[in-house]
């Protein structure tokens, strides 16, 4: 039986306590007041600052425990939480994530810049500092006795990190206690035997201290006595002394636990309760042997229907319904929503406001939205390349839109919705909206397009996508090279989607990016065209018709079909694939549709429904358009399957095209 990686799995809970922080940090930086966040940052900072030291990220820790003591300050109210303050800790924190990925390495250098950013977001001069040394506050002395379990070495407890935290609280005397050490022939080397008597002198509350074991407090033994004590300058322990009429009380570790994080505690079990950790690589494995029995089930099922055994085709049946609620399963296991996504872009547009001067809002809609997890990672480069485009391009400054009659703060909305088998996902922005006069002119200066050429405004705006094109008239650390959205086009055709563009000049654009829900299974529509097989996405079918050789001689040179009072262009796959075959005297005509756009495919014969299983293309077939994959069929047979959008694409140019010739 193998184990996980210890160090991995750090890595892992790590990853997920800096995007913790870094969510908190963000709301708490909307509203500088709001204490549920300044706790939930400083907790967020302990974990990390505890876990790193148990598992040997030393640097880490240290570093850590810097910015932890900052929120600590403000929790307390010795400092008010500061837009400044915010910036430093999240700039450390992308610190911390390099020291969590490159343990070893030269960080001294980064790590003393960054904390003379956060000694000056908090004290600011360090008149603070100076006054409240003056002021002499008082001090209490604490009596401390704690023991930790036997185990704790061997499962990675280190008590030394306990001890530094307790010196960092003020001045400290530590005497170990040695009397429970067995003899030599009786001692296991990975047992503790040791327990530690402690005096702390210190100006912090009892909690400080509880804070230091919050981890270790469900198993410890912890006895703490408290002795209020007034004193003007910092004295050494030997000289105070405990007052007669001073109250002692002795708390025990489960109780202060319970009382001090009942709803943390709590949630984290929930948690634990409900979630296992999975690697993604695992979650793959399984969906191409989830893949590979749809298609043994597809020949059962061709093997049974030919056969007359009652019995082979019961249990065909039975095969086909399990397998199809096995695929059915691994699509959610698959799934995850999109405010996994949506949620790296807040500090991206944090970041972005303060690097243009503007100010600007982030909305989000649709964060429910679930979207398979490949297509999850795939997307995020292009998002961040529109919302930056929009930032930089789109939004205009604070006082261009004050004139503008619009409000100071731009407004970025980046939502999510499913429809039809795809998630449409879209970025839009209350700025200027796209110069259309600007686009043509570069467009026909690159040699894009001809001189006065007819285009439509979705076809112009479909050449900011185009390598190398940018409107910018300089180049910037944002932008101004022409790069992003060539990533966004290639990114998008590689998930088999589509991109509509919708601007009005003064008021903002929207960018639409329709993805199919997974890339792995589909349930297709398998239609035959001559003598090869196809599959058709049945999210994208609405209706089939039936078209005669009459209708179809009617319609040579139209390709038209009146569907309810509408015209529908339609597209004979025959002539495309070139099949060099006679039609059949029943032809098909399958009606799909992407959004709002509709085309009609002429086909021989319609097979049925098929659970598709999608095949990659070879790389020599990488510029073919037409199709999107291929699958195997029960026979063993390859099924090429058709791209919607692309074929919808031409169907609307065929139709553009014989109304402005007829």
């Amino acid at each position: 039986m193998s184990f996980p990686d210890p160090i991995a799995v750090f890595r892992t809970e790590a990853a997920e306590l800096l995007e913790q922080i870094e969510a908190g940090l963000l709301d708490l930086n909307v509203n500088l007041g709001d204490k549920d966040q300044v706790d939930a940052v400083f907790r967020g900072l302990h974990t990390l600052k505890g876990s790193g030291a148990m598992f040997g990220f030393e640097a880490l820790a240290a570093f850590t425990h810097h910015c932890e003591t900052a929120f600590d300050r403000v929790r307390k109210g010795e400092v008010p939480a500061t837009r400044a303050l915010v910036t430093a800790v999240l700039e450390a924190k992308d610190h911390m994530r390099a020291l969590v990925e490159t343990p070893v390495g030269d960080h001294e250098a980064m790590s003393e810049a960054l904390l003379v950013n956060l000694r000056r977001a908090v004290d600011g001069s360090g008149d603070h500092a100076a006054a409240s040394a003056a002021a002499g506050p008082a001090q209490t002395l604490f009596k401390i006795r704690f023991s930790l379990p036997r185990n704790a070495m061997a499962n990675g407890t280190n008590p030394l990190p306990l001890l530094d935290e307790l010196r960092d609280l003020g001045t400290c005397r530590i005497v170990a206690d040695r009397s429970g050490i067995p003899s030599l022939d009786e001692l296991v080397a990975t047992d503790l035997h040791v327990s530690w008597d402690v005096e702390l002198l210190t100006t912090e509350p009892r909690s400080a201290i509880d804070d230091v074991f919050i981890f270790v407090m469900d198993d410890m033994e912890l006895v703490v006595e408290e002795v209020a004590v007034a004193v003007q300058q910092t004295p050494s322990v030997t000289a105070s002394a405990p007052s007669a009429a001073a109250a002692e009380t002795a708390v025990s570790a489960p109780a202060t636990t319970a009382a001090a994080l009942p709803a943390s505690g709590d949630a984290k079990s929930a948690k634990a309760n409900e979630n296992v950790r999975v690697p993604a690589e695992r979650l793959d494995e399984l969906m191409d042997r989830v893949g590979e029995l749809v298609i043994a089930q597809s020949r059962l099922s061709q093997l049974a229907g030919g056969s007359g055994d009652l019995t082979l085709r019961a249990v065909s049946e039975d095969v086909e319904r399990l397998s199809g609620e096995l695929r059915d399963t691994m699509m959610v296991l698959r799934m995850v929503p999109v405010t996994h996504l949506f949620s790296r872009f807040r500090r991206l547009v944090h970041d972005l406001a303060n690097e243009t001067g503007k100010k600007i809002e982030l909305i989000t809609e649709g964060e429910t939205t679930e979207v398979d997890k490949s297509v999850i990672e795939r997307l995020a480069d292009p998002l961040v390349h529109l919302v930056r485009n929009s930032c930089d391009h789109g939004l205009e400054t604070g006082d261009e839109r004050l004139a503008g009659g619009k409000t100071e703060a731009g407004h970025i909305h980046l939502s999510a919705r499913q429809q039809a088998g795809e998630v449409i996902i879209t970025i839009k922005d209350d700025g200027r909206g796209i110069n259309k006069d600007r686009v043509r002119a570069k467009a026909e200066s690159s040699g894009l397009i001809a001189a006065n050429a007819s285009l439509t405004d979705q076809e112009l705006y479909q050449l900011i996508f185009q390598p190398g094109f940018s409107t910018a008239s300089q180049v910037t650390n944002l932008s101004g090279r022409g790069v992003g959205m060539d990533v966004v086009k290639r990114t998008i055709d590689a998930l088999r989607g589509t991109i509509n563009v919708v601007s009005r000049p003064g008021e903002g654009s929207e960018i639409s990016l329709a993805i199919p829900l997974t890339l792995a299974i589909i349930d297709g529509l398998l239609v035959r065209v001559g003598n090869g097989r196809y599959v058709i996405p049945l999210s994208a079918v609405e209706e089939c018709l039936e078209l005669s050789i009459e209708e179809d001689m009617r319609s040579r040179g139209r390709s038209f079909i009146s569907l309810r009072d509408s015209l529908v262009p339609f597209l004979r796959l025959r002539d495309l694939f070139r099949t060099n075959t006679a039609p059949d005297p029943f032809q098909k005509v399958v009606v799909i549709s992407t959004g709002s756009e509709r085309v009609g495919l002429v086909v021989d014969q319609i097979i049925g429904d098929h659970q598709t299983v999608i095949k990659g293309m070879s790389k020599l077939h990488h510029d073919v358009s037409t199709f999107s994959g291929a699958t195997i069929l029960g026979d063993g047979d390859v099924a090429l399957i058709l791209d919607v959008g692309h074929l919808v694409a031409e169907g609307q140019q065929q139709e553009a095209h014989l109304r402005a010739t007829g």
